[in-house]
Order: structure tokens, then C-alpha cells, then sequence
């Protein structure tokens, strides 16, 4: 797969992740911090997690991460989420001081980083499960492997529908018997 097919392939992923690095930077920028550093901020993260979240997408156009599910989006953000931020501490302080370091208590910072990760699973798959689909169906006429996850996505949201009916029909049922 040349990486301009793989690009645009992954690009949901990219973008949803670029988009959360930048927000946070743009955060930065709002509690006070110089433009120059939030754009720092928002660069050495926004990096990160837009390269890891077009990771996930390609995971998930292979089949490796199962769709919709936020146990295998969180247990991906559990490892990625640490590693983004780890490298944006380390790149923001290089480029702002021109000295890179670690946290003071580099494994404490991960630890907490792992924690806030499954917040950030939830965002990013929300958004994603929201952008993605709609994506694939417009690149599906030209590119077979965007039509084969859109299909997935498609026969995925049907069952969820169908079994969504089947509870509402028994819900009714139950309520009519009494």
C-alpha cells in the first residue's frame, strides 16, 4: 500500500487525534501561556496523537481492532495515550528551553497518563465511530479497501439496530402482558 493510499486511508484517525492535540494546546493558550508555547503545546501533541489515532484506524481497516468497541479503543489508548504524551513533554521542553527531560517522576506521569487515557478512548471513539464511516463511504467508489470497511461499519450499525428492535419488541411484549 503506497503511503498516499495509506494516508488517506487513515486520515479520520489522523485527524481526530491531530484535532485533540490541538484543542489541548489551544487550552494552553486560554489558561495564560504565551502563543508561542501553546503552539509548541499543540504541535508536540497534536503530532502524536494524530500519527497513533491514524495507528488505530489502520488497525481497525485490517480487522485487528473490532468496531465500535471501546474495550480494544481503550486498551490502545492505554499504551498510546502515555507514549503521546511522554514525547510532547519531552519535545515541549526541548524546543522551548532547548534541553529535552523527562517528567520528575517519569513512571508517577504515566501511570496518571494511563489513567486519564480511558477519557481520552472515549472522545476519540465517539468522534471517530462519527467521522470515519462517513469518510469511507465517499472514498468506497475508488478505493476497495475503504469499501470494504465501510461495509463492515454498515452491516455493524444494522445489528446493533435489529437488536436494538428485537429489545424494544420484547420491552412492548412485556408491558402488554400486564
Amino acid at each position: 500500500m503506497h503511503l498516499f493510499r495509506l494516508a488517506r486511508l487513515t486520515m479520520p484517525g489522523l485527524a481526530v487525534g491531530f484535532i485533540a492535540g490541538v484543542l489541548a494546546g489551544g487550552l494552553a493558550a486560554i489558561v495564560g501561556q504565551p502563543a508561542g508555547w501553546a503552539l509548541v503545546s499543540a504541535l508536540t501533541l497534536g503530532v502524536p496523537l494524530g500519527l497513533f489515532g491514524a495507528g488505530y484506524t489502520m488497525l481497525l481497516i485490517n480487522g485487528r481492532i473490532r468496531l465500535g468497541g471501546f474495550a480494544p479503543a481503550a486498551a490502545y489508548w492505554l499504551i498510546a495515550f502515555p507514549l503521546a504524551r511522554m514525547l510532547h513533554e519531552v519535545l515541549t521542553r526541548l524546543i522551548l528551553t532547548g534541553q529535552p527531560g523527562l517528567p520528575p517522576d517519569p513512571l508517577g506521569f504515566l501511570a496518571y497518563q494511563g489513567i486519564v487515557s480511558a477519557g481520552f478512548a472515549i472522545g476519540f471513539l465517539w468522534l471517530h465511530e462519527r467521522v470515519a464511516p462517513r469518510y469511507w463511504q465517499r472514498l468506497a467508489a475508488h478505493d476497495p479497501a475503504a469499501r470494504d470497511v465501510y461495509l463492515r461499519y454498515a452491516e455493524h450499525a444494522r445489528a446493533i439496530f435489529e437488536a436494538s428492535e428485537r429489545r424494544k419488541a420484547a420491552r412492548g411484549a412485556r408491558t402488554s402482558v400486564r
